[in-house]
C-alpha cells in the first residue's frame, strides 16, 4: 500500500504497514503517531517503528521533499502535515491519525524548536511565546486530543522529548532550557493522573545528537563537546529514537521517568 501524504484537515485513511512477530502471534497491528517526524529523531523514530512492524503516521511542516523521499522508502506510513504552533493544527493531527490508523497506540511527540543562543535580556516575548507554543503547548494540546481514546481502551503510551538542558539549564539557553524543563514537569504529571487508567508517559532527554537543530555549530565546537562527553562521541538520532522505542514497546511497568540520551554528560 502506498504511503500517504494529507493535511491534517483533510482526511486519512488506514494504514497496514508490515507486523513484527509479536503482532503476529497476537495478531494486531499496533499503531503510533510521532510529530515532527520528518527529519533527524523524528525520522528515526518513524524508520525504527516501521522496521518493527507497527502502523505509523508522523506530523511534519515544512520538509516537503525529505518526507516525500522518507514516503517513498516506507511504504504504508501516513505523512500529515500540521502547524503544531496552531492549537487547530495539534487537534486536527491526532484526528487525522486516529482516522488514518483506527486508534493510537503510541504518541511521541517530538516535534520541537530552538532559538539561536542569546541573553535573556535580548530575547523578545513573541519568540518565547513561539517557543512555549511549539515545545509545550503543543505536547499539552497532543495529549489532551489522544489520552480520550487510550483511557477507552485503558492502554496506550505517550513520549514526550526533552534535553539535557530541560534537567540542568543551559546558559544563553533559558528559553529553550524552560521549555523543555515544562515539558519534563508535564510528563511526570500526567503519568500519574492517567496511570490508573493503563497509559503511561515517559521522557527521552537527547544530549547533543548530531541533527539540523546542531548545524550552526562548528567542527570545533563538536570536538569540544565530545571532550565534555564521558563517552567521548556525539550521539545519533537512531540512538534517540531506540530509547523512544523502549518506552513505547518494552517498558510496560515504566512510567514517569526520564531517560537521558547524553553520553554521559549528564548523571
Amino acid at each position: 500500500m502506498p504511503a500517504r501524504m494529507c493535511s491534517a484537515t483533510g482526511s486519512g485513511k488506514i494504514i497496514r504497514a508490515r507486523n513484527s512477530r509479536a503482532c503476529k502471534e497476537l495478531d494486531i497491528i499496533k499503531t503510533v503517531l510521532i510529530t515532527g517526524g520528518s527529519r533527524g529523531i523524528g525520522r528515526a523514530a518513524v524508520e525504527r517503528f516501521f522496521r518493527e512492524g507497527w502502523a505509523v503516521a508522523f506530523g511534519w511542516l515544512h520538509a516537503e521533499e525529505e518526507t516525500r523521499r522518507l514516503c517513498a522508502r516506507l511504504p504504508g506510513i501516513t505523512a500529515i502535515r500540521a502547524d503544531l504552533a496552531d492549537p487547530a493544527g495539534c487537534e486536527s493531527l491526532v484526528r487525522s491519525a486516529e482516522q488514518a490508523l483506527g486508534h493510537l497506540d503510541g504518541l511521541v511527540l517530538n516535534a520541537g524548536t530552538a532559538l539561536p543562543q542569546g541573553l535573556l535580556t535580548d530575547l523578545s516575548l513573541e519568540d518565547w511565546d513561539r517557543l512555549f507554543a511549539v515545545n509545550v503547548r503543543s505536547a499539552f494540546l497532543c495529549c489532551r486530543a489522544a489520552l480520550p481514546g487510550m483511557i477507552r481502551r485503558h492502554q496506550g503510551s505517550i513520549v514526550t522529548l526533552s534535553s539535557m538542558w530541560g534537567q540542568t539549564g543551559g546558559s544563553c539557553e533559558a528559553a529553550y532550557s524552560a521549555s523543555k524543563a515544562a515539558v519534563i514537569g508535564l510528563t511526570r504529571a500526567l503519568a500519574k493522573e492517567v496511570g490508573p487508567s493503563g497509559v503511561r508517559v515517559n521522557c527521552v532527554a537527547p544530549g547533543v545528537i548530531s541533527t539540523d537543530m546542531n548545524r550552526s555549530l562548528s567542527e570545533a565546537d563538536f570536538a569540544a563537546l565530545r571532550e565534555e562527553t564521558p563517552l567521548g562521541v556525539i550521539g545519533s538520532p537512531e540512538e534517540t529514537a531506540d530509547a523512544i522505542w523502549y518506552f513505547t514497546a518494552c517498558a510496560s511497568f515504566v512510567t514517569g521517568q526520564v531517560l537521558g540520551v547524553n553520553g554521559g554528560m549528564v548523571i
